[in-house]
């Protein structure tokens, strides 16, 4: 794999801002039954190229979908769709968007037809109270998504719906707004953040990417303090980057990809079980570390 594989594409949408009043969750929710809170996941989602590839790390994505409940629906929130406000897929089929280039043709030809779930969207809009979801019909699923989905739900038969970043928010507020969600995972909703810790894509070494375990020493100091607050529960820590280590300061350049986790770690339950998977270091700069929350 090249450089000119790396490379990927993100959108700025113009989306406004308000307030919503917090209703129940009335039309999708309403006829499903409360059961035992679907787990959260984090998956450092990596190379488009892992979409039609055979590794380590989409062995793992399989084996970790043995493990899941049988669910109704998926949210994912993905390092790709970043937005000025915050917004979720409402349409009844999002298409399967190839936001990226240099790749094979066949990536390209990777269709992921699930369906979407305007009434979920509806639902997700009433549940949060911080801020103003707009309901998107032009975005769809992106490979922050369908990559992933690929190889957890093959058969795309199931709902999913995005979930935006919106890149004027603190982390701070991104917890906070993870929190909101938490009804979802007890109406069967699984929900994942998919990005990747340590992405420095500036200082990749190409003739490593395929090298499992290599890191720079920042790489790996940064790994290993961000699993160290994970395991500890203190997540505060992970939330100002201002203050963090000069090493997870080298491992986040920018926050697109971090965003994901802080979701994920914002749905965290105190009694919860936080499982770690795929937890390597790839071309020096890049980390596939995944976690499987509840």
């Amino acid at each position: 794999m090249n450089r000119r594989e790396f490379s990927s594409l993100l959108t700025l949408s113009t989306l406004g801002f308000g307030m919503t009043s917090l209703k129940e969750l009335s039309n999708w929710g309403a006829t499903l039954t409360n059961t035992h809170p679907v787990p959260v996941l984090f998956i450092g989602h990596g190379s488009p190229m892992n979409a039609i590839e055979e590794n380590q790390f989409v062995a793992g994505f399989r084996k970790v979908a043995k493990t899941l409940p049988e669910i109704q629906a998926i949210l994912v929130i993905s390092a790709h769709w970043l937005t000025r406000g915050t917004a979720v897929t409402a349409m009844q089929n999002p298409k399967t968007i190839h936001d990226f280039g240099g790749f094979p043709q066949a990536l390209f030809e990777q269709q992921y037809p699930a369906p979407g779930s305007p009434e979920l969207a509806n639902d997700i809009k009433n549940l949060i109270t911080s801020t103003h979801i707009h309901e998107d019909h032009e975005w769809g699923l992106d490979h922050g998504t369908w990559t992933v989905l690929k190889h957890l739900y093959p058969s795309a038969n199931i709902p999913v719906v995005q979930f935006s970043i919106d890149a004027q928010l603190t982390l701070q507020a991104h917890f906070e707004l993870a929190t909101q969600l938490q009804k979802l995972r007890e109406k069967g909703v699984l929900i994942i953040g998919s990005g990747n810790i340590v992405h420095n894509l500036r200082a990749v070494d190409f003739s490593k990417i395929n090298t499992v375990g290599y890191g720079y020493d920042w790489a790996h100091e940064s790994r290993a303090f961000v699993n160290a607050q994970i395991i500890h529960r203190d997540f505060s820590k992970l939330l100002d980057l201002e203050a963090a280590p000069k090493s997870l300061k080298l491992a986040v350049p920018t926050t697109d990809h971090y965003i994901p986790l802080i979701y994920s770690l914002g749905l965290v339950r105190p009694s919860e079980d936080i499982q770690f998977f795929n937890d390597e270091l790839l071309a020096g700069s890049l980390s596939m570390t995944s976690l499987q929350i509840g």
